[in-house]
């Protein structure tokens, strides 16, 4: 009988090869997938993380298949990965900081206000952002929050709460009412419904300019891929708020409804820090509550020092809230 030799190592496992390779170069150029067909490369930016879920998976056929190439192919993707996220996988939270911001998106069917507004207030935050406020709820929240925070701002569906004094507040457009009609709004409604402020908190190191945001949701379906035109516009329009700000200390708290990852948000990282990047521990995914695959809530700063971010528990939106402990 004729003797059946196996491939040696090198020439095993082709396929996994090709696609551990595949896989290091959408990492790494990931910035050059083109966005104009399904806004691919927002898509992909926005979950990149989680595509280093493949690793071990192609790992695992590499050695069952005992193939020296793929084994070596995965070296690109395993370091390109590592050089997006792994220090992410550290703990960069320092002890100390001037003050606590939270921010909050407290969903507009929230089942329980109050027991949210109990919440918020223990969190022990300086300054507490709130976006998705319904008509409904809002007075629940004054109410749960005042004993707390003596001074509080809101317009339209974004609120912010403060232990310290606030002034020069105004609301900021991020482009909620961009197209053919939304000009033809009247301004009552456009208050009413208003996503974005700005205001100056004193404190004891001098002001600090807080934004708090809401932008546009993003959908995603097999025909149109990642639809998010409304999302990109308020994030252009916030990006440029924030550079025609004069304070040298900026904070920006909200629900932005993207990763910091996806290039839709580079005008704003161009100015800011991301607080979880530079001082949390893990990645902070905040949405869905229930199994959070993304951070989209987030805390952005300039001209201070974050000390540490964190997730704060659960309460009854769908969102979970985000903290961060910052500097001079």
């Amino acid at each position: 009988m004729r003797r059946i030799s196996r491939p040696e190592p090198w020439k095993r496992g082709p396929v996994l090869a090709a696609l551990a390779s595949l896989l290091g170069l959408l990492l790494l150029l990931h910035a050059s997938i083109p966005g104009r067909a399904w806004n691919l490369g927002s898509l992909v930016e926005t979950f990149l993380p989680w595509f280093g879920l493949f690793i071990p998976v192609l790992l695992a056929g590499a050695l069952w298949r005992r193939s020296a190439s793929a084994t070596v192919a995965l070296l690109l993707p395993v370091t390109v990965w590592l050089n997006l996220f792994g220090g992410l996988l550290a703990d960069k939270s320092r002890p100390g900081g001037d003050l606590t911001v939270v921010s909050h998106n407290v969903g507009a069917d929230n089942p329980d206000p109050a027991g949210t507004a109990r919440d918020l207030a223990a969190s022990g935050a300086d300054v507490l952002a709130l976006e998705e406020l319904s008509q409904q709820a809002r007075s629940t929240y004054e109410k749960g929050l005042a004993e707390t925070y003596p001074h509080h701002t809101v317009r339209g569906t974004v609120g912010l709460w403060s232990k310290l004094p606030l002034s020069d507040t105004r609301p900021v457009d991020v482009k909620m009412d961009a197209g053919p009609l939304g000009e033809a709004k009247p301004d009552a409604i456009t208050r009413e419904y208003g996503r974005g402020l700005r205001t100056t908190v004193a404190t004891d190191r001098g002001p600090l300019a807080v934004y708090v945001a809401h932008l546009g949701s993003v959908r995603v379906n097999p025909r149109a891929g990642l639809s998010s035109g409304q999302r990109d516009a308020g994030a252009r329009s916030l990006a440029q708020a924030v550079a025609a700000e004069r304070t040298e200390r900026v904070v920006l708290l909200g629900d932005l409804n993207g990763a910091m990852d996806d290039r839709a948000f580079d005008g704003l990282t161009s100015q800011l820090r991301p607080a979880q990047e530079v001082a949390g521990d893990g990645f902070g995914f905040s949405w869905p509550k229930a199994f959070p695959v993304a951070r989209i809530d987030q805390i952005l700063v300039r001209g201070v020092e974050p000390r540490s971010a964190w997730l704060l528990p659960a309460t009854g939106s769908d969102h979970l809230p985000v903290a961060a402990r910052i500097s001079w």
